[in-house]
């Protein structure tokens, strides 16, 4: 049964913070609800700079006795900030609703360009061109790799919490144009007991509490490559009691390229510790970019043939003159 505070929330009883206006709910979970928010036109041009925020947010709210996870959330948000590649929190606020009722609001980005779930489900169960998904998967391991190096599991990886957004760089919002950021980190743990999604964790994070490593992740991040590439979810592919006992893991489609499928290989191996961490991921093929140091060392290769073979052409030259004289 929902709190009167909640069901006001909803309602659109309430009031709004002291910088930002709450607008339509746009989302709700087990922890609260998600709100459209604007910033307040500031009075004065000389408090625009103190409270920057952004056009358009998203407020993450719960009545306070109940908003523990999306607190611990903000913490988690503020010490591990710095990534454009994990979402970005504005600050947080206590409101209270026409009814007295006090609300914990947590100020996050808006993803304009939806979930990744979201996306996948647009594919109709035909999944994403691979091109696509090594570019969302290598977004999703750069937020990764910060988090864990911040010393964080996330726990609860899943396409529900991988949000889109238009690259920085992008002249308009198109899939093309979108960078995956990783979100909801609500049970993000130090090294600790795992509380994630069962269905996008290997068997012994949901059945050995005492799992912590980050492994956890890297196999969530299996789940949701292998979703991206195939449109269906991972118990459609394999019978999860079996990945549950560790008699199968998700087994690769053979329509999928060679390196998406030994990427998964590195994703789903049995032992945890086998598993590569996000940095070394980083690197696999699959997701690989060109480095500008490899293309400049195979324009010096060129040159070089380039030289040898003029070099070889003017000792001919000069042999030939030798000869005539």
């Amino acid at each position: 049964m929902k709190r009167k505070a909640q069901e006001q929330l909803e309602k659109g009883q309430n009031n709004h913070g002291v910088h930002w206006l709450r607008g339509e709910m746009i989302g709700e979970g087990s922890f609260g609800s998600v709100f459209l928010a604007t910033p307040k036109k500031p009075r004065t041009s000389k408090f625009r700079s103190m409270f920057d925020l952004p056009a358009v947010m998203a407020v993450k709210s719960a009545e306070v006795s109940t908003s523990d996870p999306i607190q611990h959330e903000a913490e988690v948000l503020f010490e591990i900030k710095g990534c454009p590649f994990v979402i970005e929190r504005f600050g947080e606020e206590i409101t209270t609703t026409d009814k007295g009722d006090m609300v914990y609001n947590l100020l996050l980005e808006f993803a304009t360009g939806g979930s990744l779930d979201g996306l996948i489900k647009k594919s109709n169960g035909k999944g994403l061109p691979e091109s696509d998904v090594k570019h969302y998967t290598r977004t999703i391991l750069e937020g990764l790799k910060h988090i864990h190096k911040c010393g964080y599991v996330h726990c609860d990886l899943t396409p529900e919490n991988i949000l889109l957004m238009p690259s920085t760089t992008a002249s308009n919002v198109s899939t093309a144009n979108l960078v995956a950021k990783v979100a909801d980190l609500g049970l993000a743990k130090r090294r600790s007991r795992w509380k994630g999604n069962p269905m996008y964790a290997d068997a012994c994070a949901w059945t050995d509490n005492a799992q912590d490593e980050t492994s956890i992740d890297v196999w969530s991040l299996g789940c949701i490559v292998l979703q991206m590439l195939t449109g269906k979810l991972p118990c459609e592919l394999v019978e999860f009691l079996d990945m549950a006992s560790f008699e199968l893991t998700p087994n690769s489609p053979a329509e999928i390229s060679s390196e998406a499928r030994d990427f998964l290989k590195s994703c789903f191996a049995r032992r945890p510790r086998e598993r590569l961490t996000a940095e070394k991921l980083l690197l696999h093929r699959f997701v690989a970019q060109p480095q500008a140091s490899e293309a400049n060392g195979h324009h010096i290769q060129v040159v070089k043939q380039r030289k040898g073979m003029l070099k070889k052409a003017s000792s001919a030259q000069l042999s030939a003159i030798q000869m005539v004289s």
